[in-house]
Parts: C-alpha cells; sequence; structure tokens
C-alpha cells in the first residue's frame, strides 16, 4: 500500500481491524449519555406520571357531590360498641374530596376501650386549623364514615386483650403530635402526617399507609432518618419530597416529588401514584 492509501491514525484501505473493547469503552464514556438520560426520563415518565395521569382523567369523568352535599355516612365496618364488649382500634382511609382524591387520601384512627359505649376518632383537618389547633377528636362523625361521599378502607384493626394498652400509648402519641398548629397539604405535615407520626409511635398497629397517603413520609422534627410507620423497617427522606423507604410490611418505595413508587414482596403488589396498591390487600387476610 501506498501512503496515499493511509490515513493518519488509521488502518490500510481495506484491511479489516478487530475492535479493542477498551477504546470503545473510552468512546462511549466521552460521547454524550443522551439515550441513557432518554430511558431515565422514559422510566420516570412510565412508573410516577402516566398511572397519575391516567387516574386524573378516570376522576374526571367520575360523578363527584358538591362537598356540602356529600356524605359521611357509616360503611359499616366498626362494630357497634353496644354489641361488642372487647376494645377496638381501627385506622381508616378515603380519597379525598374532588381531583385532589385522584392522587390523595385522608387517614384517621378510632378506638374503643373495654365496655365502652361510643368510640374517640382522631385526626387533622386542615381548615379546623382557624380554631387554634388541626388535630380533631371525637366529633360528629361516624367512626368508620366515607369521607365526602368517598368509602374508607380499613388499614389496621386491633380487638381483645392489651388492646385498651394500644390505647393509652395512641392517647399519648395524640397528645405529644408536634405540629398542632401547622396544616400543609403538600408535603405536610397533614393528616397522613399525623396518622404516620402515630403509628410510629405506637408499633403494635403495624400499620402499612397506601402510597396515595401523600404526607405520610414527612418526618417529625424535620428528621431525615426515622422508623417506617409499620414499625418493620426504615426510611430515608428530605421534608416528605423526597425518599426511600424499606420495611418488612411496606416493601421497598420511593417518593419523588410526594408520589410514591414500589414494590411490596409479600403479598406481591406494586405500589403506583393514584393507583395506590395493586392487587389490594385485605387485612381480614393477616
Amino acid at each position: 500500500h501506498s501512503r496515499r492509501d493511509r490515513a493518519p491514525g488509521r488502518a490500510p484501505v481495506g484491511v479489516d481491524v478487530a475492535s479493542d473493547p477498551a477504546a470503545d469503552a473510552a468512546a462511549d464514556k466521552r460521547r454524550p449519555p443522551r439515550r441513557r438520560w432518554r430511558m431515565t426520563a422514559a422510566v420516570l415518565l412510565a412508573l410516577f406520571v402516566a398511572p397519575a395521569l391516567a387516574c386524573l382523567g378516570w376522576r374526571s369523568w367520575s360523578e363527584q357531590p358538591h362537598w356540602s352535599d356529600a356524605s359521611h355516612r357509616s360503611s359499616g365496618q366498626s362494630p357497634p360498641p353496644g354489641q361488642v364488649r372487647e376494645a377496638v382500634v381501627q385506622v381508616y382511609g378515603a380519597r379525598t374530596w374532588g381531583r385532589r382524591g385522584t392522587l390523595a387520601m385522608h387517614t384517621w384512627i378510632v378506638c374503643k376501650r373495654t365496655n365502652a359505649e361510643r368510640y374517640r376518632r382522631f385526626e387533622v383537618i386542615g381548615w379546623r386549623l382557624r380554631s387554634g389547633s388541626a388535630v380533631v377528636e371525637d366529633w360528629q362523625a361516624p367512626p368508620d364514615g366515607y369521607w365526602f361521599s368517598n368509602p374508607p378502607h380499613l388499614l389496621a384493626d386491633l380487638r381483645g386483650d392489651g388492646v385498651d394498652a394500644v390505647i393509652d400509648s395512641i392517647e399519648a402519641a395524640v397528645a405529644d403530635y408536634p405540629y398542632r398548629r401547622e396544616y400543609r397539604t403538600w408535603p405536610g405535615p397533614n393528616s397522613n402526617t399525623f396518622t404516620a407520626i402515630i403509628a410510629r409511635r405506637v408499633p403494635e398497629l403495624r400499620l402499612e399507609l397506601p402510597p396515595i397517603a401523600i404526607g405520610k413520609d414527612y418526618l417529625a422534627h424535620n428528621a431525615l432518618l426515622g422508623p417506617a410507620p409499620s414499625g418493620t423497617g426504615y426510611q430515608l427522606s428530605l421534608f416528605g419530597v423526597v425518599g426511600v423507604l424499606a420495611g418488612w410490611r411496606e416493601g421497598v418505595e420511593v417518593n419523588l416529588l410526594g408520589l410514591v413508587v414500589g414494590i411490596r414482596p409479600w403479598p406481591l403488589a406494586i405500589k403506583l401514584p393514584g393507583i395506590g396498591v395493586w392487587p389490594a390487600k385485605s387485612i381480614a387476610n393477616e
């Protein structure tokens, strides 16, 4: 071959040269990682945004009554205190009113001591902050009532021996709740922040809060690390905006701007924004 057949730094024309893996890897590192960024963006959209948008479309077509006409009737899930003498602790959650219910739910705790004739209901309601405290106790709603016409889902159910002691712990935790005069819909503290803080103080509840309980990852006192609400793991959270959780009951969850994606190994389920947990778990089978 003549010199005209050669280019600086290249093999002679017509001569096959085996590729050099080390050189190829170095060349890949020099290229802009556009493909990786695109793949990452596609995964984030598929997991965090697409389910939320799908639920928003479904919710927009669903008929919702005006808040003043919405129902708070009993769902029949709490045993009547006149018929059941044993102590009872239950935790409920229901989607919020209007389009916010696409992504978020409201949670509360109800308690009945042994031989008591009525339940006590503990929750945080934002508009009650006008009266001096967002923490509401014993208002006239049924313990298992619909939340502005949205059906409640039973998240925890404790009965019988030892439950009176659990109620003592719940009442003490409610009294110590640090955000009585503070409320923010996002990222917290809100009603789900309240329920999660009580659950961390009372691990006997073994409470797994759904991914649509936005605000549950807002840790008390601006902590970055804390126990999971179920008490079976730990979570790292930056003011409830971003974080990760790993627990025996919850599985693994990733929080991005309050939207939670996760997987629970047993019973196997996925967790998606708007959708919640699929397939849904019945606590009656635990």
